[in-house]
């Protein structure tokens, strides 16, 4: 199994990263990175790399870029970015349409029975929990639709986990971690919609104990957007991330 920093001493917490991220695609108008874990994409108080827009136009020497889609700060893969107002204002209108295809690989907890499956459940406010960004499957909520593949099932010595291709079908906040978690699989590392939410204010909090990081066995989720496919300005556009070393070592033991 690959060497796994602590949660308390994630990457990218200070001083440069090794790399800004992995460049997937780049032309006049499109930037297409693969985000790497423990990275938000907004900026924020921190330097220059704390975050991904910031490392963007470090790379591009321009501050004038937009940010197409966004991944919570844990999940990696394919964010795309374009360098023009022009570009930006039609690819949103085509995420906006649906018309987007989106493609995941997680690993979540238990082996998975049925091969593949569609989760089609509504989700809003949890109003119950501590944590207000939080979400949950309810009756009043907003329609979320996620399908799904199991890839394999694999064991370890802290358990039984499935590897699954997700394809989200709407796009709502969390809703790959909240069905997944409803379909009492929830994907490893993950310290809102995991087995405690505890973990996620103790990381908050920064109280997070040696005891959660051991439960939670990795030290981000483990989500990650690998595919990305839609039409645009006439031609197919797709594009493919591998996930980090980690993930797929997780895997691969």
């Amino acid at each position: 199994m690959p060497h796994l920093l602590p949660l308390r001493h994630r990457p990218g917490m200070s001083g440069p990263p090794e790399k800004l991220f992995g460049l997937v695609h780049e032309d006049d108008e499109l930037l297409v990175v693969n985000k790497p874990a423990d990275l938000v994409c907004h900026p924020t108080k921190g330097d220059e790399y704390s975050s991904l827009i910031s490392r963007v136009r470090l790379h591009l020497g321009q501050a004038d870029v937009h940010m197409v889609n966004r991944l919570d700060r844990e999940t990696t893969g394919i964010v795309l970015l374009a360098k023009r107002d022009e570009a930006a204002r039609e690819l949103r209108k085509l995420w906006e349409s649906g018309a987007v295809q989106k493609s995941y690989d997680a690993i979540v907890h238990g082996h998975v029975g049925p091969e593949s499956g569609l989760i089609d459940e509504p989700l809003g406010p949890d109003e119950v929990s501590p944590v207000a960004i939080k979400d949950r499957v309810r009756t009043d909520g907003r329609e979320a639709k996620t399908a799904f593949t199991v890839a394999s099932r694999f064991s370890r010595a802290e358990g039984n986990f499935s590897l699954l291709r997700v394809q989200p079908q709407s796009g709502r906040k969390h809703q790959i971690r909240i069905h997944l978690a409803h379909l009492g699989h929830p994907i490893v590392g993950d310290k809102l919609y995991g087995h405690d939410e505890d973990c996620y204010l103790a990381l908050v909090e920064r109280r997070l104990t040696d005891e959660q990081c051991r439960r939670l066995i990795l030290p981000c989720h483990a989500l990650h957007a690998g595919g990305l496919t839609f039409n645009w300005r006439g031609r197919d556009w797709q594009f493919n991330a591998d996930p980090e070393k980690w993930f797929s070592g997780f895997v691969a033991q």
